[in-house]
């Protein structure tokens, strides 16, 4: 099979598309023709050598169809699924990849393969995010930084779907964007300090990371819930907000939380917005955009 792999730790321009021998599915495992490979940040982390994965392949994300099945596994080749692989894990973009049966959830027919393919990670994350970590309720008020991107605009129509108030900021030229998904309270990051303008917020998303964390802290009413991806270098600040909660937030693997993800899907309550799909000699493109930021929805890597 034709796969993608970082030759060594680096930038964007280590990324090959190599033949690599097809995988074989163990005990609970399937094989799945990949479709479609979801990009994502931490896929750059693999690439530079920051994070190791068990396989070379690089990626997390698969949608595609089940090719065969170890003993044990509760799918059937023909199975049209989606899954995020495991950050243990990794081998999403290539023509095939193995994972645990129980990772994987069915793709419904209305919802394209494309967008099934950048659904598991960004989507969990938003899942996850809001429901098990924040218990966002129906009423309450939301704040999603970096709203456009990949992980941001699931999030924001994950916190609609609960019944919140969704505030969000980005940039003024995805206000547009945002505001079909159905946020309310928009703030251009680049123009404006949301902090200064945004207040008593029950729950506070920070996908941005870095100086989001202290400044997020001052938009949340008593009480409140900060979940942030990274919040290196401002430990001091968070230790000192003794009157709300600070929650540090790594995705797992979900099928439970796909299930209502792509139930959200298949109602038209949820669209996963595709930038752009490459073919798998894309990839470094793909990586390079993700490391500019700024990015609309995500790209996916189409390996046909």
């Amino acid at each position: 099979m034709r796969a993608v792999v970082a030759h060594s730790p680096g930038g964007p321009e280590v990324l090959q598309v190599v033949d690599l021998p097809t995988p074989e599915p163990g005990p609970g495992e399937v094989l799945v023709r990949v479709r479609a490979a979801g990009t994502n940040p931490i896929d750059c982390a693999v690439r530079a050598g920051e994070m190791v994965t068990a396989s070379p392949v690089i990626g997390f994300d698969v949608a595609g169809t089940v090719e065969r099945v170890g003993a044990g596994a509760d799918l059937r080749p023909g199975d049209e699924v989606l899954g995020m692989l495991g950050l243990d894990r990794g081998g999403g973009y290539g023509e095939y990849a193995t994972a645990p049966a129980a990772r994987l959830a069915r793709r419904p027919a209305a919802l394209p393969v494309e967008q099934a393919g950048a659904l598991p990670l960004a989507g969990l994350t938003a899942w996850q995010m809001l429901v098990e970590v924040a218990d966002v309720r129906p009423g309450q008020r939301v704040l999603v930084h970096a709203a456009a991107g990949g992980v941001g605009h699931l999030a924001v129509q994950v916190a609609v779907a609960l019944g919140a108030e969704v505030s969000a900021t980005a940039r003024a030229a995805h206000h547009p964007f945002l505001r079909a998904l159905g946020a309310t309270g928009l703030v251009d990051r680049t123009a404006t300090d949301f902090a200064d303008v945004l207040s008593g917020m029950d729950v506070v998303l920070n996908l941005a990371g870095g100086p989001y964390t202290a400044r997020s802290l001052r938009t949340l009413r008593p009480g409140g819930v900060l979940v942030t991806v990274r919040a290196g270098g401002y430990e001091a600040e968070i230790d000192a907000a003794r009157d709300v909660r600070v929650e540090r937030f790594l995705v797992r693997p979900d099928r439970a939380g796909l299930d209502r993800l792509t139930g959200l899907a298949a109602e038209g309550r949820l669209r996963v917005e595709v930038q752009d799909a490459l073919p798998l000699g894309g990839a470094a493109e793909a990586h390079r955009r993700l490391e500019a930021g700024g990015n609309r929805g995500k790209v996916v890597l189409v390996p046909a």
